[in-house]
């Protein structure tokens, strides 16, 4: 009996998954990763010169995180231990800790391989830092978010940052390769249903595996191979990676907005359509083409920031996805109208310039004088009120005396800007004459 269990593929474990099976037994049979274990890979040399530091490994979901870790305790000798920050406390820490010493008393060193490092507090995070600068354990950390914004400084400080790529189309062909020669079969796809279960993987080989592994089963030795039509069917399609809270959000918002800023329609289009796809709330979208029409188009095009806020009335009114249509429009609008960010530079300067310069007062000329004192005190003695002036401008100066003018606003000779740069040129010329 039990051999009939080992053929079809089940221990005492329990059944293991194609992307078990196929685990890699060497760093150089990692795909989609040469830059870390090629020939001259990251990986590779350091494994060269005889020493491994704590490293921190950073990429998308089923990249080989977890097996580059297992792969180099293998390769140097080091005992390999295992733990998820998601399960694991303080006290599972402290018994890795211990053992580690154990083990260094004989004579053993240990690799200790935190999965979802991030989720560990700062805390946490810091007892790691005495048993690594000892040398009792070369840590290595896997996280799919920025080490940068989830790690401690003192950690990062102690570790090297590697990041893992998702796999492209090379790296999974290679796994489909794998898989046909564990199976000893063709995999029962056609060309195009091969390109769109490639496309179906977003990178992740781990993801892609059980995917080949389904087609495998599902469809008998012999059988006419899937075209991209029955292959949708056989398989359950995932939404991208995308999490509202973490990298792929920030990425992709961030991508669109460079995208409007870079004056590229199709680019913005695509990121916009990517954000809709998986999930992201309509008018948080807006909100941030209302920010870009203020930041990137500003005066240059002042329409630009009505269309915004149209786009956000319409979705309102309409609802996906009629009303999706609309922050297109905006979002095409703001890509194509005349850039410019001295609005957005003026302010900030003349926020500093505010911060710096405290409570000093206006000029007595435009205080106005209520009380009889404030009159003695020559408040609003000397003002010209500017509609009573030759073309409606006086040229006083409304700065503070201790501070003298200033000059926030340089418009740009782009779209509307242009017209108000003449004004201002125009009325510099006249304040330089009537002062």
């Amino acid at each position: 009996m039990s051999s009939l269990f080992e053929a079809a593929g089940i221990t005492k474990q329990g059944p293991r998954p194609l992307a078990d099976k196929l685990r890699p037994a060497k760093l150089s049979d990692v795909v989609g990763q040469d830059h870390l274990v090629g020939e001259d890979g990251t990986l590779t040399r350091m494994l060269a010169s005889g020493r491994i530091p704590s490293i921190i490994l950073w990429g998308p979901p089923g990249t080989g995180k977890t097996t580059i870790a297992r792969l180099l305790a293998g390769e140097t000798g080091l005992v390999f231990e295992q733990m998820s920050a998601i399960f694991s406390g303080v006290a599972d820490l402290k018994k890795a800790f211990e053992q580690a010493r154990m083990r260094r008393e004989q004579g053993r060193s240990t690799l200790l391989f935190v999965d979802e490092i991030h989720r560990f507090n700062k805390s946490q995070q810091d007892s790691f830092l005495p048993y690594v600068e000892n040398g009792m354990i070369t840590l290595v950390g896997a996280t799919t978010e920025n080490p940068s914004f989830e790690l401690n400084g003192a950690l990062l400080s102690r570790a090297q940052v590697l990041v893992l790529n998702r796999l492209d189309e090379k790296a999974l062909g290679a796994l489909i390769g794998r898989a046909e020669m564990f199976e000893k079969r063709p995999l029962p796809l056609d060309t195009d249903a091969r390109a769109s279960l490639l496309s179906l993987a977003d990178g992740d080989g781990r993801y892609f595996l059980n995917l080949v592994e389904e087609i495998f089963a599902s469809v008998p030795e012999g059988a006419v191979a899937l075209n991209s039509e029955a292959l949708s069917k056989a398989v359950s399609k995932r939404l991208p990676l995308y999490d509202k809270a973490a990298d792929g959000h920030y990425n992709l918002v961030s991508a669109l907005h460079k995208s409007v800023r870079g004056s590229d329609p199709d680019a913005a289009l695509y990121y916009l359509a990517r954000m809709l796809i998986a999930g992201e709330d309509p008018l948080f979208i807006a909100r941030r083409l209302v920010r870009m029409a203020n930041e990137d188009v500003g005066l240059a095009d002042p329409e630009a920031v009505k269309q915004a806020l149209a786009a956000k009335d319409v979705y309102d009114f309409l609802g996906s996805p009629e009303g999706e249509l609309a922050l297109a429009q905006a979002t095409v609008y703001l890509a194509t109208a005349p850039k410019s960010n001295a609005l957005y530079t003026a302010f900030k300067a003349a926020m500093n310039a505010a911060k710096e310069s405290g409570s000093v007062a206006p000029p007595k000329i435009i205080l106005n004088a209520p009380t009889k004192l404030m009159k003695e005190q020559e408040y609003g003695s000397g003002y010209q009120y500017d509609h009573d002036q030759p073309e409606a401008f006086s040229g006083q100066n409304y700065f503070p005396d201790s501070l003298g003018r200033q000059e926030f606003y340089q418009p740009v000779e782009r779209g509307f800007e242009r017209e108000v740069k003449k004004r201002l040129e125009y009325w510099a010329k006249l304040r330089g004459e009537r002062q």
